[in-house]
């Protein structure tokens, strides 16, 4: 029998004061992992995300999908009574999340300096797009600048071709999401260890930047950068690659070892294309010709079952939906139903833990009046805060 343990992140307390995707993101993994997220939204809009692409008076999927299992607050920072309860939140807080250009949490008399004065303990982690200092700190910018800046924008694409803007956000969930995550409960372990917490600076440029290996890996073995849709892992190899299909489906060709290839060419019958394996050039355009003329004679499905029996990492190319249904993604628990919609589960496996959704995306200041019992606040003093509009 299992044994039954707290949530990982039982007992941790974040403030969470971001919007859209990134910190939400980020949050959210917290959440699942058992912190208690109190999601801080304005009195007015509020999170942007709500209703993004959603109908009139209905909260969009987006929101859902980056909010689960959080509390939520509104309160006005723009007032000194917002400050004051804001500040009061932050004696019980163990982080605070925070994405505004760098200077606006310190304006609000917010900043890691004053609420480090109240709680020495306390980690403070800001998210932005290019850091609290350097000549683009106060420049807005979006994933498509950051992964530009980074020369990674630069290397997607096929060879010949314009770059190609991705349909996943590189910078705001690798910079934005999961890098601070690693920053902020770093800081946490240390903070309990020593009873002092650090602000946490990470800039979703610096965090791709950090991770763009093979582009710097072919740009020092070649003293230039690599190619567009031309280098090892971007299509310049036969071995590497996707390959077109005869219902116009795709397949993901990634026999980068030979012994693998080697596998590939013998299922295909085609043995006199194995020399070809890494062949860059003419010989591996050659080769990636005839390959592709290959794979252009049967269905997505019909390649699938026949490489479902052949261990050499041919894969098919699967649509959002068809992931979503996925056998192996099913069996992992990738795939929950919540709040209307199907949601994707967290990547991390744990002994001891079972994921949950114990809370639905939550509604503008649902959980208001409970957060602020719990910091010591009374009835009369929540119902003046209301009648003031701070919450």
């Amino acid at each position: 029998m299992t044994e039954s343990r707290r949530e990982p992140l039982a007992g941790l307390r974040v403030l969470d004061l971001t919007r859209l995707l990134p910190g939400p993101v980020a949050t959210q993994h917290l959440a699942d992992l058992g912190a208690d997220v109190i999601k801080i939204e304005d009195t007015g809009e509020g999170d942007y995300a709500r209703t993004m692409g959603a109908k009139p008076g209905e909260t969009s999927a987006f929101f859902k999908l980056v909010n689960r299992n959080k509390r939520a607050l509104r309160l006005d920072l723009k007032q000194p009574e917002g400050v004051a309860v804001f500040r009061r939140l932050t004696l019980s807080a163990d982080v605070v999340i925070e994405g505004f250009r760098p200077g606006v949490m310190e304006r609000l008399g917010l900043g890691y300096e004053a609420l480090s004065a109240l709680n020495p303990r306390l980690v403070f982690c800001s998210i932005t797009g290019y850091g609290q200092d350097g000549p683009y700190a106060q420049r807005a910018g979006h994933d498509i600048n950051y992964i530009g800046y980074a020369g990674v924008l630069d290397q997607i694409g096929a060879a010949g071709a314009p770059p190609v803007v991705p349909n996943f956000q590189i910078g705001d969930l690798l910079g934005g999401a999961l890098a601070p995550l690693v920053g902020l409960l770093a800081a946490v372990i240390d903070a309990r260890a020593t009873g002092c917490g650090r602000h946490v600076d990470v800039a979703m440029t610096d965090a791709v930047l950090a991770h763009a290996v093979f582009p710097l890996a072919g740009l020092l073995a070649r003293l230039a950068p690599p190619p567009r849709g031309a280098d090892l892992l971007s299509g310049g190899v036969p071995c590497y690659g996707v390959y077109a299909t005869a219902d116009g489906r795709h397949m993901a060709v990634g026999a980068l070892e030979k012994k693998f290839w080697e596998r590939l060419c013998d299922t295909l019958e085609r043995p006199d294309l194995k020399p070809c394996h890494l062949s860059f050039g003419t010989r591996g355009e050659q080769a990636k010709r005839e390959l592709a003329a290959v794979f252009a004679g049967k269905s997505q499905a019909e390649w699938t079952a026949m490489f479902d029996r052949v261990d050499c990492c041919v894969t098919p190319v699967l649509h959002i939906g068809e992931a979503l249904d996925n056998e192996q993604l099913q069996a992992r628990g990738m795939v929950v139903e919540a709040d209307g919609i199907p949601q994707i589960g967290p990547p991390y496996k744990m002994s001891g833990y079972e994921f949950a959704i114990e809370r639905s995306a939550p509604a503008p200041g649902q959980h208001s009046e409970e957060i602020l019992r719990d910091a010591g606040f009374d009835r009369d003093a929540i119902d003046k805060l209301r009648r003031q509009g701070i919450i």
